[in-house]
């Protein structure tokens, strides 16, 4: 379940990046960025969950920061 949901949290970050770079419309970005802290949590959760904790807090805190640089 957590595999499927990083594969298509991953998808709509590289998708929406894509769209911004090739078209210039910077409007997205805001969904980019909570799409990529949604990502960056489910694999984090996932590291836990496999008995890799050093990698799953690590991604947990990098979504915590991915988090409230979109909120700025």
């Amino acid at each position: 379940m957590l595999k499927i949901l990083r594969v298509v949290l991953s998808i709509t970050v590289l998708t929406l990046a894509g769209y911004g770079l090739i078209s210039g419309n910077h409007e997205l970005i805001p969904y980019m960025m909570f799409f990529m802290v949604a990502m960056f949590l489910v694999m984090g959760i996932a590291e836990i969950k496999e008995m890799r904790k050093r990698m799953g807090i690590f991604n947990i805190l990098v979504s915590i920061f991915v988090f409230y640089v979109f909120l700025e």
